[in-house]
């Protein structure tokens, strides 16, 4: 555990159980009365301890047993042990679970507005979506559209900007989508389509085989750390890391909210801190990990990355303006989100143009 994040977890923690400790005792020992343990399951859509995603939520499960004291516990399945991936939000709205671990893009089906959350094609990045949750009332707007499923959401990682994908053969114009099979969820399979290409949704352990026997011609999955995992240099020649439809992949806590409902004050308090623990260690994980990744592939297994041609990437803009609009007039929650999302993404990229960006051609 990165060492500060280890203090501050425990500072916390002391703090939460004290006041606990004063509020419910009169400022009495705790150890002198009665102890209650809750036993929570999470359920997550990531093979398990997978690098990267399938840790973000052992990380949590570790954060929250240290903090409480164990008090609280929490047992970790990955996808297919308790339930299959897309069912995590299923089982933790119908109580099977009382956590899960997953993409918001994933329940588009049933929240129009979900991927808003998560990521959008040519949206924001990670530290623009995290502003946007925690400061911009995003996060209250998430909680909004999760509400009636019985849901509590938090922010549980983001695996940051994500490549185009692994191709079996090259693109170079529009001509080459049509009839693509690609596994590739959320708003941009939709762009896609629009495009001519053949979205098709399978979880991570689905896509090698899949690619192998030419169930599909491409696929995005995370970047550099959990592609060089999978092996997909072995099943697909061409690397785009072009960044289009996933600029900050966020990842998502699902909680069944009778159960947080269920719990003290003080151990409702850890949850939160424990997810924006994660949160931001999973980040910066993603940030080292894709990058050193990125070397291997590149300099071990002799990968050439390849970008996807300017007019491939403006019509693909085009059509996710076109998607977006018809969502927004379609459906009145996904327009709510649409409205704050874009007018905080705008308000922060002219601020952004005027320091990163800048910085970065300086640099």
């Amino acid at each position: 555990m990165n060492k500060w994040i280890s203090v501050s977890l425990l500072a916390i923690s002391s703090l939460a159980l004290t006041a606990c400790g004063d509020k419910q005792s009169g400022g009495q020992n705790t150890q002198s009365a009665e102890v209650k343990t809750y036993k929570w399951k999470m359920v997550t859509s990531w093979p398990k301890n997978f690098p990267g995603l399938g840790m973000a939520p052992e990380k949590f499960a570790g954060y929250v047993d240290e903090m409480s004291g164990g008090r609280l516990k929490v047992q970790v399945y990955g996808a297919g042990e308790l339930v299959p991936g897309f069912q995590v939000f299923d089982a933790v709205s119908g109580g099977t679970a009382q956590m899960g671990h997953s993409g918001s893009y994933y329940w588009k089906g049933k929240i129009p507005s979900s991927p808003l959350f998560g990521a959008i094609p040519f949206g924001m990045t990670a530290t623009e979506l995290n502003a946007w949750l925690h400061y911009g009332g995003g996060l209250e707007l998430w909680q909004e559209m999760y509400k009636p499923f019985g849901i509590i959401p938090m922010a549980g990682g983001n695996s940051g900007a994500q490549f185009a994908g692994w191709f079996k053969k090259e693109i170079n114009s529009m001509d080459d989508l049509k009839g693509l099979k690609m596994r590739i969820p959320g708003l941009a399979g939709e762009v896609l389509q629009r495009a001519g290409a053949v979205p098709v949704t399978l979880t991570g352990g689905e896509i090698f085989s899949s690619l192998q026997s030419g169930a599909i011609d491409a696929s995005e999955w995370v970047g550099p750390y959990n592609d060089l995992a999978f092996g997909f240099y072995q099943a697909a020649e061409y690397y785009y890391s072009s960044i289009w439809h996933e600029p900050g992949t966020g990842l998502e806590f699902l909680i069944n909210e009778k159960a947080f409902n269920e719990l003290p004050r003080d151990l409702q308090k850890i949850v939160e801190v424990a997810a924006r623990a994660v949160n931001e260690s999973t980040l910066d994980e993603y940030n080292a990990r894709n990058n050193e990744a990125l070397h291997q592939l590149q300099e071990k297994h002799k990968v050439k990355l390849r970008t996807l041609p300017e007019p491939v990437l403006a019509e693909l803009k085009r059509i996710t303006a076109e998607v977006m609009a018809e969502q927004a007039s379609k459906d009145a929650g996904f327009a709510k989100v649409w409205e704050s999302y874009s007018e905080f993404m705008a308000s922060i990229r002219e601020y952004h143009d005027l320091t990163l960006k800048e910085y970065y051609l300086n640099r």
